[in-house]
């Protein structure tokens, strides 16, 4: 072919941002001949691109290089921009048909990220159904997750039992079609994410073990929610832990943090993590609740807080259980 140019590698690698290219490859792209002046120019070629910040070499000398996303200045002032609140409702209790009190103190946008990080059997799945049941009628809702589909992409016998359990909604419309989208995902989420729509995705793992990319996986799926939508997420968390599975690395992307643990021998409690918007003070605040009706209804919120004689241990130096809290080491506020 013709001799290799600046221009055509640049334009061939703005269709690569985002991945990585090896010399060898780019010169069989280009269909050039060993010995050629061009098949030695390329690295002359890639050398400016990495001065024009198009590229990044890998740093090993293995002629690999990132091609770099480019990225538009953005202007603010002078356009419009939506600003107003996604309408969001939460769980309520089913004794008192009131939203949950957290409802009233957060303030949720587009694009937003309500991560749940649960102790296993304690209700982060029972506030995901709920948050699905409370939505379908006035959000485009879509769930993803690892026990909701089979092997072949079915509906799994419980989570079809869950659904009959919540009674109050309506799942199907008058035509007979869902109200929301169940997508047979148990992993790459944010590949699957529906762009201006709910997502609640339950719940995420990392089958390596390396949990704390966790994170990773949680930037891409606020990316990937768009401005027009919201995503719920859930992840598992150890008892007494103030993170779930993955640390720090799971708070970075949140903009509501909700840790599920265990309250006593029956009951959950909920707390409010991390808010980056809120209409009153809510941060470090929990609430106990029961589950019922096949580990879907909600009933007796009610705010707690950490038992004063034994703070939170349940147990008392040379007194034993804490007789104040009956060893929950919470009592009601």
């Amino acid at each position: 072919m013709a001799e290799i140019t600046t221009e055509l590698v640049r334009e061939y690698l703005l269709q690569c941002q985002g991945r990585e290219v090896e010399l060898d490859k780019l010169r069989r792209e280009f269909l050039l001949d060993p010995g050629s002046k061009s098949w030695e120019s390329i690295r002359n070629i890639m050398f400016r691109l990495t001065e024009q910040r198009l590229v990044k070499p890998s740093g090993r000398r293995d002629g690999v290089y990132r091609v770099i996303p480019q990225v538009n200045p953005v202007k603010v002032f002078g356009t419009n921009h939506k600003t107003e609140t996604f309408n969001l409702r939460f769980p309520r209790d089913h004794e008192t048909g009131m939203e949950i009190e957290i409802a009233e103190c957060v303030v949720v946008r587009g694009g937003d990220l309500i991560l749940i990080a649960g102790v296993s059997n304690y209700g982060k799945t029972s506030l995901a159904m709920n948050f699905l049941a409370e939505n379908i009628d006035i959000n485009k809702c879509v769930l993803l997750g690892n026990e909701f589909t089979d092997a072949d992409g079915k509906p799994t016998p419980r989570f079809i039992n869950r659904l009959n359990a919540i009674d109050w909604v309506k799942w199907v419309d008058d035509n007979g079609e869902d109200k929301f989208t169940l997508m047979p995902v148990q992993s790459d989420f944010a590949e699957y994410v529906v762009k201006d729509k709910l997502n609640i995705i339950d719940w995420i793992n990392i089958d390596t073990g390396e949990h704390y990319l966790i994170g990773n996986v949680l930037r891409d799926i606020k990316r990937a929610v768009g401005g027009g939508g919201a995503a719920i997420a859930v992840i598992q968390k150890s008892d007494q832990s103030d993170s779930g599975r993955g640390g720090q690395f799971t708070k970075d992307f949140a903009d509501i943090e909700l840790p599920v643990d265990q309250h006593g021998d029956m009951e959950s409690r909920v707390t409010v993590g991390k808010v980056k918007e809120y209409t009153k003070r809510i941060i470090g605040r929990s609430w106990a609740f029961g589950i019922f009706d096949g580990g879907v209804k909600l009933d007796y919120f009610r705010e707690v807080k950490r038992c004063p004689d034994c703070h939170g241990f349940k147990y008392v130096k040379g007194k034993g259980a804490c007789i104040t809290c009956k060893a929950i080491g919470w009592i009601d506020k």
